[in-house]
């Protein structure tokens, strides 16, 4: 058991509560439809080498993955977007372990669809101090092979929730990252990832830390 699942756990037992059978039902087709698709194992792996790009953070800077690994090791988390309550507590979470995480040498860096002002909008709320990269178009996460397209079936049930993902995404299609975090040594290679095609599942902080001290 980690503090993350823990939290998590604790949600979904509030949302089995509060949402009729049949929409968890397609909540839970919609994970295995995704699963279905392979993203696992067709995405980056560790061992593989983490592609250069260059993306607006939250403040409409251009940051370049190269010039964050010339001054350390890289955490990247990717997640969908501040709309997902998950991806909330788990950039909340990782953001509780940044102390941790820059101890061991690395920097903590989010990436998500959604526009710069809405990472923004993300970052304030949860009060997280990191870069947080807007991959417009999903681009930089297909070269990751992570991108997928929200089945029909959910869009309807999240358009109920009050969940706009063109609106955050500032696009009109609904192609979305598997969350994933990736830790990257400064050569660019990939030493650890963690990728699950499950939206609920995330790498526990601690664990990324464990993950970060045995590399020193």
């Amino acid at each position: 058991m980690g503090v993350l699942k823990d939290e998590i756990d604790a949600y979904n037992a509030v949302k089995a509560a509060n949402l009729p059978a049949e929409v968890l039902g397609v909540m839970v087709q919609g994970t295995e439809d995704v699963r279905k698709l392979d993203i696992e194992n067709c995405a980056l792996k560790a061992g593989d080498c983490m592609p250069d790009f260059q993306l607006a953070n939250q403040r409409g800077d251009l940051r370049r993955l190269s010039d964050y690994l010339q001054q350390s090791s890289l955490v990247l988390n990717i997640y969908r977007g501040g709309w997902c309550p998950y991806c909330n507590m788990e950039m909340k979470a990782l953001h509780a372990f940044l102390p941790e995480i820059e101890a061991r040498g690395a920097r903590l860096v989010g990436m998500s669809p959604e526009t710069p002002d809405k990472a923004m909008t993300t970052a304030e709320r949860n009060d997280i101090a990191i870069d947080i990269l807007s991959d417009p178009g999903n681009r930089v996460a297909e070269q990751l092979g992570l991108v997928f397209e929200l089945p029909e079936s959910l869009r309807e049930i999240y358009a109920k929730l009050g969940i706009d993902i063109p609106a955050f995404n500032g696009d009109e299609s609904f192609k979305l990252p598997v969350p994933a975090t990736y830790i990257i040594g400064q050569d660019g290679v990939i030493f650890y990832d963690f990728v699950n095609s499950d939206y609920t599942q995330r790498m526990e902080p601690a664990e990324i830390v464990a993950r970060l001290s045995s590399a020193e």
